[in-house]
């Protein structure tokens, strides 16, 4: 298992996560299985937005012994008081849910405590005016939350609590389909999407993916808006070439289901290569590079995708960006222009000019 860190909490968070969408709809002795098979392949960032108050204690049971080495987010705001899930914005009823979280998860620490599910602006008010936040920020001032996290589907929103609020981890649906605007949650353009990407990146702020498969629309040719179908490793590639984003979190409905995701850990770059979804693009976004790779091997042993990707943050203001670009063994000025990514690139970026635009902004900043 591969793990990325979070600049602001210093965790070291594996890439492939765990949702909890599935586990209450198996029988209780596979979804124990399911979690420490999880566990036991190195993954170690689960989420607890669950459909159903079920999944809850399966994690005590599967996990309770190895607490200290699993992170759990936990979402105030979804209520689990009757027994399914329920969305609320009410203090106490949020207040009881948490209590009865923590105690079927036989933990009295929250790791990532989350500001859940805020899609309109008149979430986040009343979400305030409610208690919610200094409910929150009181349980982190004691301990009992470690960091506080944010969910939305909404890039708007987003920037306004971020501007609020010193969040950690957001947890954000990734996928191409989303961001090239074709599903329910499809929210913002790809620029206002790649923005709060972008901003993650610069401040530290860790993504962890929801709906990597656009609920599983993705994986099937006959429901997928790119015509074909993409598999799960591609699926989550994409994820994870997206600026700030740390880990995705896929559910499973069996141990195999798991065992199929652990085996990202070893696939390979065609097994990975999501440009399927160049035909999607849409005529504003065509000529950007997404960071797909598919342009390699490059001759001159160039990343691509990378120095694009160092360049589009460099441009957006993160420093950290620009410094990593710098430490690269070759970077844009060593492109001999011999057009190999431009016949390559599916997303028809002229990669050769952008070498030679990347290599003249570096030059300028370093003067």
């Amino acid at each position: 298992m591969r793990y990325r860190v979070n600049r602001r909490t210093g965790d070291r968070i594996s890439e492939i996560g765990m949702g909890s969408a599935y586990l209450p709809k198996v029988e209780r002795k596979t979804a124990v299985r399911i979690l420490k098979t999880a566990f036991e392949g190195g993954i170690n960032y689960f989420d607890l937005a669950s459909g159903d108050a079920e999944a809850f204690p399966l994690w005590g049971e599967a996990l309770g012994d190895v607490r200290d080495k699993v992170l759990y987010q936990i979402h105030f705001g979804a209520d689990y008081t009757r027994g399914t899930y329920g969305w609320s914005t009410e203090l106490k009823t949020i207040q009881k849910s948490v209590a009865w979280q923590l105690k079927e998860l036989k933990t009295d620490y929250i790791d990532y405590g989350f500001i859940h599910c805020q899609d309109e602006f008149s979430d986040w008010e009343t979400f305030k005016k409610n208690g919610v936040l200094q409910f929150l920020r009181e349980l982190q001032e004691n301990g009992t939350v470690r960091h506080i996290g944010l969910s939305s589907h909404t890039p708007t929103v987003i920037h306004r609590i971020l501007d609020e609020v010193p969040v950690d981890m957001l947890m954000f649906s990734v996928n191409p389909a989303y961001d090239y605007g074709h599903g329910e949650f499809a929210n913002g353009s790809a620029d206002e999407r790649g923005a709060v990407y972008q901003r993650c990146q610069r401040e530290g702020i860790g993504i962890s993916v929801m709906k990597p498969f656009s609920a599983g629309q993705l994986l099937r040719a006959d429901q997928s808006p790119f015509g074909v179908a993409m598999t799960e490793f591609q699926c989550i590639r994409y994820a994870l070439d997206r600026p700030g984003v740390l880990t995705v979190l896929p559910g499973a409905r069996s141990v195999r289901e798991v065992e199929r995701l652990l085996r990202y850990e070893s696939a390979t770059e065609e097994d990975c290569d999501y440009s399927v979804i160049s035909g999607l693009t849409p005529k504003e976004d065509a000529g950007k590079c997404v960071y797909c790779n598919h342009c390699k091997p490059c001759p001159q042993g160039l990343d691509i995708g990378l120095i694009n990707k160092y360049y589009d943050l460099a441009r957006a203001g993160d420093p950290l960006a620009a410094e990593h670009y710098l430490t690269l063994e070759r970077n844009a000025g060593d492109c001999i222009s011999c057009g190999h990514c431009d016949a390559r690139c599916p997303f028809h970026v002229h990669q050769s000019e952008r070498m030679r635009e990347i290599d003249a902004w570096f030059s300028k900043k370093q003067a």
